[in-house]
């Protein structure tokens, strides 16, 4: 079968999934071909070694990929960014009426929406199928932002959007969300219930996979005779970093439970002297390591913290470093709203307590300290056995494959 991608990122942006599928596309027998921008997410520069021009083509382990140009741009100014997601959406239909115009059936990596553009032109050109994977709920991906309009401006853009998303999620030949919510939401705007599959994203496998614990990673985390909980990745005012400092430094006094913190970001700095105003001596702050190394880092403390701020936007997604924690085998403390402490508590991957309020955070840092070393195994073991079964690459791919092959049968139409 005859595949097309279609995702404004692509490696060697760290950006999984599109790859992951173009790859193991090709080795389970099909021809795909990529549509993507030039390399420049997430700094918003053209990465170094590519040079930007119109008819980019190559082979990358077996998949044909070609590149379009693109505005590029990520950082604060709303017109920029807009202009960086607009620009693809225009070169990237202008390429796929020649460079997709015979593929069977088309895969969209949704995110931003505005991808969607060059899928729209050739379900209506030529009549080739879209399967869409949907990775965040627009319109509040752009509403919730510090880059949206307000006022007027911005209901306008919110009703605008509303209405486009609608109008995609009807006329997508097969859907693919990310979580039981988002599905519900999907649905409820239009998308067909009985096309449309919750297919948990997965984890990087060839960085995130289980590690024993080092010496040396011990060392580098400094780690004590204690419960050591680690949060890794950004540090921003969506992951509420100000309460796990809290409530590691309201037990600083009873020795069971370090804290340590990799990663950086607008809220660090605000982090790192609410630590020292509230003299907790059980905080550590690492700064940003080499992803290449966070396994490792994961395999010497005893549990991830995933946390996020408890706003509409978030209880309809899995936030990817629960992924990356189950994949190394690694237990979770969870303070997140919606499915993530769902599917934790489900299946007994770790812990988890509402967001926004860290004396229950603290309450699952000491029930982890306070845990039988067989069980905290036994939870190790069983977040392991669910990212296989559920969320691995295999697993997430398979089921992209069978939505991808019903679209090519069923969802094609007359131009």
């Amino acid at each position: 079968m005859k595949i097309g991608i279609i995702s404004q990122w692509y490696a060697p942006e760290p950006v999984v999934i599109p790859g992951n599928l173009a790859e193991d596309l090709v080795a389970r027998g099909h021809d795909v071909r990529v549509l993507t921008g030039f390399p420049n997410y997430p700094e918003g520069t053209i990465y170094p070694g590519y040079r930007q021009r119109w008819n980019d083509r190559s082979r990358q382990a077996g998949v044909t990929l070609r590149r379009v140009p693109v505005y590029a741009s990520h950082d604060a100014s709303g017109i920029r960014r807009a202009a960086n997601y607009l620009s693809y959406a225009a070169t990237s239909s202008i390429a796929a009426m020649r460079f997709l115009a015979d593929v069977d059936v088309v895969y969209v990596y949704l995110t931003p929406a505005t991808v969607w553009a060059a899928a729209a032109l050739l379900r209506t050109l030529r009549g080739i199928p879209a399967v869409i994977h949907v990775q965040d709920i627009w319109p509040e991906s752009v509403t919730s932002s510090a880059m949206a309009p307000s006022g007027p401006a911005g209901r306008a853009v919110e009703q605008t959007l509303h209405a486009a998303m609608r109008k995609i999620y009807r006329a997508a030949a097969g859907v693919a969300v990310i979580a039981p919510t988002m599905r519900d939401i999907i649905v409820d705007r239009g998308a067909d219930p009985d096309r449309t599959h919750v297919i948990l994203n997965w984890a990087d496998e060839t960085l995130f996979h289980p590690v024993g614990s080092t010496e040396d990673a011990r060392r580098d985390i400094g780690r004590r005779d204690r419960r050591t909980i680690m949060y890794s990745g950004t540090m921003g005012p969506f992951q509420n970093i100000e309460a796990a400092v809290r409530a590691a430094a309201s037990l600083s006094g009873d020795g069971e439970v370090d804290l340590v913190l990799a990663g950086s970001g607008t809220t660090e700095q605000a982090a790192r002297d609410l630590a020292t105003e509230l003299g907790a001596d059980n905080i550590r702050f690492l700064g940003r390591r080499p992803i290449d190394t966070m396994a490792a880092l994961y395999g010497a403390a005893d549990f991830q913290l995933v946390s996020l701020r408890d706003l509409p936007i978030f209880r309809g997604t899995i936030p990817s470093k629960l992924q990356s924690a189950l994949a190394c085998g690694s237990p979770v403390i969870v303070s997140v709203p919606g499915d993530c402490a769902t599917l934790v508590e489900t299946h007994g991957v770790g812990l988890a307590c509402p967001p926004d309020d860290w004396r229950l955070l603290a309450d699952r840092f000491r029930q982890a300290a306070k845990l039988p070393a067989d069980e905290q195994a036994h939870m190790a073991h069983r977040a392991r056995t669910v990212y296989q079964t559920q969320m691995s690459r295999k697993a997430g791919i398979d089921q992209l494959e069978n939505l991808l092959v019903e679209a090519a049968v069923t969802g094609r139409r007359k131009p």
